[in-house]
């Protein structure tokens, strides 16, 4: 009692006791576990039963009864479609091209972020509108437009042609713009005193505290590469210069009984995705986060 009178005296409150879960609450944070890991199954299943798909026999794949696990684990299939070279040029041209693409998003549009951002020009709020209104226009819109385009700028059957018509993104754009309007412009003027220009600003403040979000985005832009069909199927009629997907479709129209193969192709071909995912997964939620408090 003693003790007790002396902590309120001094201005401080005794600590109160955590009271524990009723079994209403408990039965409420079984159901939430429940959920979750049934959401869990239900995403992962897809991607492993690819993975042990690649283990079986050109039959077990679409047998019935449906049987999960193979009978004989065929390790084969992977190790054979690693050798093969066609899709090992494949996978590193396609990775080539998105580590390009994913660059030269990240330039173009990280500097037009910092226009919209930073600089005063005539009729930035009209041109701003016209920008985000494009964000509202389906790509499949505009695929014919897009395709007439390049045919006359002679880009058919390039690299050229799956690289430079992507480059620039709306959304790209926005997510760095907003980004940036929360750099103090204090920095900048600090860095006018010293005789900086507006691009030597960009590269020497802006581009350090740019990693957030060019994490985010970044990853978008090789997915988007990465995971590219419909587009490199109308512009790209070259066997040598097929991306990852134009290279499993024909792999599978060609070669449609070796199902194991196709699967144990389509194993290693989302690999490098997910690795990728899982060595930025903390920035990637993180960023995401941000951008939605923002």
């Amino acid at each position: 009692m003693q003790e007790t009178t002396r902590i309120v005296l001094a201005g401080k409150e005794p600590r109160s006791t955590r009271t524990p879960r009723s079994a209403g609450g408990w039965l409420i944070v079984l159901g939430k576990v429940i959920v979750g890991a049934m959401f869990v199954i239900a995403s992962l299943f897809p991607l492993a039963w690819m993975i042990i798909a690649g283990f079986k026999s050109k039959t077990e794949v679409v047998e019935t009864p449906f049987q999960f696990f193979p009978e004989v684990w065929l390790w084969q299939n992977y190790t054979q479609i690693l050798a093969d070279p066609t899709f090992l040029r494949t996978l590193l041209w396609t990775f080539f091209g998105a580590v390009l693409f994913t660059v030269g998003s990240l330039a173009v549009n990280s500097l037009a972020a910092y226009a919209f951002a930073r600089l005063d020009f005539r009729f930035k709020g009209l041109i701003w509108g016209i920008v985000i209104t494009t964000m509202f226009i389906p790509g499949m819109t505009i695929l014919l437009t897009s395709f007439i385009v390049v045919t006359r700028l002679s880009m058919l059957d390039t690299l050229s042609v799956l690289v430079i018509p992507g480059l620039a993104s709306a959304g790209m754009v926005f997510f760095i713009r907003q980004f940036y309007l929360n750099i103090p412009k204090s920095l900048e003027e600090a860095a006018m005193l010293d005789g900086c220009g507006r691009f030597g600003i960009f590269v020497r403040i802006f581009l350090p505290l740019s990693k957030p979000p060019f994490v985010v985005m970044g990853i978008t832009a090789f997915l988007a590469y990465w995971n590219s069909y419909v587009w490199p199927i109308l512009t790209i009629t070259s066997p040598d210069k097929f991306v990852l997907q134009q290279y499993l479709a024909t792999f599978r129209s060609e070669r449609s009984t070796e199902l194991g193969l196709l699967m144990a192709g389509s194993v290693l071909a989302a690999a490098p995705v997910i690795i990728l995912f899982l060595i930025f997964q903390r920035q990637i939620i993180g960023n995401i986060k941000m951008a939605g408090l923002k």
